[in-house]
């Protein structure tokens, strides 16, 4: 069980997808090109199934800002996008409001 001092320890903040391409090597992943305001960021997301490039362009989203880069299929992914799912869909996390880019998520 996680307590609240483990989230805590996630940098949750608000991004907007500015560029959306296809990962090279893998048919469910997309690369994401995320703005947080004072910096941008790659992002590789399995959302390729149910997103379309221009579903995601300019939408924001939650990303998990501080996860220690990983290399997936040959392309660095430098954090995590939210999205909840069940058996048939799947859906990135996005605020109801407009929100400044890097915002904290609490």
């Amino acid at each position: 069980m996680a307590t609240i001092d483990d989230f805590k320890k996630l940098d949750l903040r608000i991004a907007q997808i500015r560029d959306v391409t296809e990962h090279p090597n893998a048919d469910k992943l997309l690369v994401l090109t995320l703005d947080l305001g004072d910096r941008q960021k790659q992002v590789v997301a399995g959302i390729r199934n149910f997103y379309s490039r221009e579903d995601l362009l300019g939408k924001l989203v939650v990303v998990i800002d501080n996860l220690e880069p990983v290399v997936l299929r040959g392309v660095e992914s430098q954090g995590m996008i939210l999205a909840g799912s069940d058996d048939t869909s799947l859906s990135v996390i996005s605020p109801g409001r407009q929100l400044k880019l890097g915002s904290i998520v609490k």
